[in-house]
């Protein structure tokens, strides 16, 4: 504990990180926390999960007063993300509570212009919060520490022009700290526009690579799913990721994995919020013990006891594949991530591997036993017996059942 006030927090945030039982400070926290403490603009490269939330949040936290209007503003690409970082910043201010409210789509805009009009510190997503200055129910003059968080994830998503237009709400003169896995041209133009003389730092990775072990195996596509059962079936050791490119290969694989008896849920953009938050809390709970998802839980959301990542498809950008292996073999733990590859991903997986520079075993393939396929990857219709027609349940396996032909569902939906 004593690491920690060396960084030069203040006794009501050293209370409730030892009733965490925190013992020491990441790595980034022990650069960061000084810097954002004496008020320092500063370009953090960190990973997901190495602690940053604490690391922007002491200063928020120990520098601003209750009751003085909006006087910190996050922002952050995903709506689970922004709830996320609400949650750890209203626990870090236990002893000095300070109105840290959410902001984001999907839910009702009225409640948050009450909650917004007593706001001291503002955690949300660019699109909302344009949508708050459009019809001016937010107040951005007051702001004196600006955070961007996960932010080469908000330009990938193509969310530059709005938070530039964010940016520019709040006032010249403020603290503005950048949190960001990688850092681009785009967002080095960024700071060099709106940042004063910041100081650059960067952590090591939160995965540790002597820890993670990555294999392969090379199935047949009619397969693939049969597979990911086999494998899921035998896995009981912790909390498992399933990643998919599209919402509808995760619905597919989500529903299929519930009718094959493995406790499965999915998340992806096209669900509600509310949705999305019922999702994430059963799998923080370990009520579900199999997330599928697309993307958007990959960056940003610290989930611990991911013990397993499974790629049932290999995402086309390189650097993704690495965000999405993040997700398991953190804080010292050990981790797997396992990669399904068919014929569709030997183009993509051929590119990880190059541009990673990582060599990943291959794992013979076992004796697979050819799970029941019962839903497709998106409402479908079509005539069944005696002409009646049936929506997005089909029966039986693959070509049994129905009128696709096994070659079509197995290029589209395995």
């Amino acid at each position: 504990m004593e690491k920690f006030r060396k960084l030069g927090i203040g006794q009501h945030i050293i209370r409730k990180i030892e009733e965490e039982k925190f013992t020491s400070p990441s790595l980034i926290q022990e650069k960061a926390i000084p810097l954002v403490l004496e008020g320092k603009d500063i370009i953090a490269s960190s990973a997901t999960g190495s602690g940053k939330t604490l690391a922007f949040g002491a200063g928020i936290i120990q520098n601003l007063e209750k009751g003085k209007g909006i006087q910190a503003l996050v922002m952050t690409p995903t709506r689970e993300l922004a709830e996320q970082v609400c949650k750890s910043l209203k626990s870090f201010s236990k002893y000095k509570p300070l109105d840290i409210i959410p902001v984001y789509g999907g839910v009702s805009i009225n409640p948050q212009m009450d909650q917004l009009r007593k706001a001291d510190v503002v955690v949300g997503t660019p699109g909302r919060l344009l949508d708050h200055l459009g019809r001016r129910t937010i107040a951005l003059n007051k702001v004196k520490i600006l955070v961007l968080d996960e932010a080469d994830r908000m330009f990938e998503m193509g969310f530059i022009e709005d938070v530039e237009q964010i940016i520019r709400a709040c006032p010249r003169e403020r603290q503005t700290l950048l949190f960001s896995a990688t850092i681009p041209p785009d967002i080095r133009k960024l700071t060099q526009r709106y940042m004063k003389n910041p100081v650059s730092i960067s952590a090591e990775q939160y995965v540790d690579p002597k820890k993670l072990a990555q294999i392969y195996y090379d199935v047949q596509d009619n397969m693939k799913f049969s597979l990911l059962v086999q494998l899921l079936k035998k896995e009981k050791t912790g909390l498992v990721m399933v990643f998919c490119n599209s919402r509808t290969a995760t619905d597919f694989v989500a529903n299929n994995l519930k009718f094959n008896s493995v406790n499965a849920m999915a998340i992806h953009g096209g669900l509600s919020q509310a949705k999305r938050t019922e999702v994430m809390e059963m799998f923080h709970s370990g009520k579900v013990y199999v997330l599928v998802c697309t993307d958007v839980a990959a960056r940003g959301l610290d989930i611990p006891g991911v013990s397993h990542v499974y790629n049932y498809e290999t995402p086309k950008d390189s650097k993704q594949y690495i965000h999405r292996i993040g997700r398991t073999a953190r804080a010292g733990k050990e981790g797997i991530a396992v990669n399904l590859i068919g014929s569709n991903d030997h183009e993509n997986y051929s590119r990880v591997l190059r541009d990673n520079d990582v060599d990943v075993p291959k794992v013979p393939t076992p004796l697979i036993e050819r799970a029941v396929v019962k839903w497709t990857s998106r409402p479908r219709r079509f005539s069944g017996p005696g002409g009646s027609r049936f929506g997005n349940e089909q029966r039986g396996r693959f070509g049994q059942g129905n009128r696709f032909s096994r070659s079509t569902q197995r290029r589209r939906y395995a």
